[in-house]
């Protein structure tokens, strides 16, 4: 997945290793997805998907024992950077995790809360604008007819499902570009799961979304494109539907017809 110019990527890899310790997680691993699509990765338990995913956002340095080579572009610019702030980063990386977690305040305080984190850094904001920052975030995810007259109670209240979009809802006030998820719908029943995946597909073009799941069906139904890792290596990439139908690597066969994994 190689071909088009760097600018056409959201997300760009190079050569990446990374190291817990001693433990090699990422073998060189060289990845582009395109901007504004949404990509998946697959491959069995503790293959490197989530490893990568939080190597996009620099959120596996939280772990001191980590060590990478090789590069991380995102929207052009490398993420490992002399010059590079992590709170720059954080902002236009956006991350969903497996279980909800919504902050034990209220649904406008959760909803503010990034937003208020970097505007004020800035500038004042007026009341009048954060109204209209939470709605608009509430609209996007389709929860604001559900939450709108009990925008102050707390969050923790909420179904899981909305739980789910309402940590999305928190990420899009700071206009991330792009959005790592990882198993955003493993905590959720088949009705949950189908509402997030729908919500999942409306975002895309406006941002570029990579996923990592468990779930092939999944994979299948909510992605353009998919790559097929394992033991920390990416073995292919390609158009979701073509990598199901017609994998060009007997490994990814072996995977997708449970021979493996």
């Amino acid at each position: 997945m190689d071909s088009g110019r760097h600018d056409d990527f959201a997300i760009e890899t190079r050569g990446l290793n990374l190291w817990y310790g001693d433990f090699q997680a990422l073998y060189d691993v060289d990845l582009a997805v395109k901007r504004g699509i949404i990509a998946s990765m697959i491959g069995p338990s503790g293959c490197g998907k989530t490893t990568l995913l939080r190597t996009c956002n620099r959120i596996i340095e939280r772990l001191g024992y980590v060590r990478t080579t090789g590069s991380v572009n995102i929207l052009g610019h490398n993420i490992f950077g002399d010059d590079v702030e992590l709170v720059q980063v954080r902002k236009q990386i956006g991350m969903v995790f497996q279980r909800p977690n919504p902050l034990p305040i209220s649904i406008r305080e959760n909803v503010l809360f990034g937003f208020r984190l970097h505007e004020a850094r800035l500038r004042k904001v007026t009341a009048a604008e954060e109204d209209e920052v939470l709605e608009s975030a509430l609209q996007q995810v389709l929860l604001w007819d559900t939450v709108k007259d009990r925008l102050d109670k707390p969050a923790t209240g909420l179904s899981l499902e909305e739980q789910q979009k309402l940590c999305i809802a928190r990420l899009l006030p700071v206009k991330p570009e792009v959005l790592l998820m990882d198993e955003p719908c493993s905590a959720l029943d088949p009705a949950g799961t189908e509402a997030v995946e729908e919500l999942i597909w409306r975002l895309r073009g406006d941002y570029t979304i990579l996923i990592v799941t468990h779930n092939m069906a999944q994979a299948r139904r909510a992605s353009e494109e998919c790559v097929f890792m394992l033991l920390g290596k990416i073995i292919e990439h390609g158009r979701t539907e073509e990598l199901f139908l017609s994998p060009k690597h007997s490994k990814t066969a072996d995977y997708i017809e449970g021979r493996y994994g």
